[in-house]
């Protein structure tokens, strides 16, 4: 058994390296698209995605989880984390629309019977820009129906686990749509930034330019959720089976301690009892003489 969470130990450390280096791929595009979207949020204010609902009544959840077991308390601590989400929705009055990426948290939902509006499996482990741009456009669908009459929902949430180093990953849920404008100093923002923030000019309106970014924004965020969280999913498999290998190893040495505890004092017993023997035939040959 310990050969066996070794080798997948192994397997999960070749795996992390190649996740990391798409997370670091896609995150300048990433940054530059969210300083793009977030100088357009300024110049339009009557948006309807970035206007919020003055009732809201129903929420569409992106759940992120994984496709195959043995991560450890990776998909638990996603799916306690939707759970939560869930419950603070509700408690605002409002209905939860579940999306679940991942196998496990499809299962974890039907055992359960609970309804689940759209489901995909098997892209988790390598997740393309295509599976992301699939997830948005049916999300975005949604968002662009009226939740009233067409069954349409007022926010997007991505419930989904960030890669902060390889010991450590954090479940979390942000909101996608509508936009979340906070006013910020610009001497602040631009030290977050590393440097000044750029002047954009916008044809042939900010208005036709929002319209045309904002998709391909929300399919960023959610490939860029869906790469951390395999990044995640990688580096929690490899804690896991770490932890396994070391459990096993241990208890391979323990039980090869006991074992030669049981040999020895079997040997033991057995000389005892030929010495026994040996005195027991001298005594009676010295009683016979």
């Amino acid at each position: 058994m310990a050969k066996i969470t070794r080798a997948m130990e192994l397997i999960a450390t070749t795996r992390i390296s190649k996740a990391q280096r798409a997370v670091e791929a896609a995150g300048p595009y990433a940054r530059e698209i969210t300083r793009a979207v977030s100088a357009l949020a300024q110049r339009v204010t009557d948006h309807p995605l970035l206007t919020e609902s003055e009732n809201p009544t129903r929420a569409a959840v992106l759940v992120i989880t994984s496709d195959k077991g043995l991560a450890g308390a990776y998909t638990a601590n996603a799916i306690k984390e939707s759970e939560r989400l869930s419950a603070l929705l509700r408690n605002q009055g409002k209905d939860v629309v579940q999306y679940v990426v991942g196998r496990k948290g499809v299962a974890f939902n039907q055992f359960r019977q609970r309804a689940m509006e759209r489901t995909w499996e098997g892209i988790t482990e390598r997740p393309s820009y295509a599976d992301a741009k699939e997830i948005a456009s049916v999300l975005m669908d949604r968002f662009t129906k009226d939740s009233a009459t067409e069954d349409g929902v007022d926010e997007i949430h991505i419930v989904s686990t960030e890669f902060v180093s390889m010991l450590t990953q954090n479940a979390a849920s942000h909101r996608a749509l509508p936009l979340e404008v906070e006013e910020v100093d610009a001497e602040v923002l631009e030290a977050e930034q590393g440097g000044p923030l750029p002047l954009y000019d916008f044809e042939p309106s900010a208005e036709e330019a929002l319209n045309q970014l904002l998709p391909q924004y929300v399919t960023n965020r959610i490939y860029f959720a869906l790469l951390e969280s395999a990044a995640s999913q990688q580096a929690s498999r490899r804690n896991a089976m770490k932890a396994a290998t070391d459990n096993a190893e241990e208890l391979a040495k323990t039980l090869t301690r006991q074992a030669n505890q049981a040999r020895q004092a079997e040997i033991t017993n057995e000389i005892s009892e030929i010495v026994g023997g040996a005195d027991a035939l001298a005594a009676a040959r010295a009683g016979s003489e």
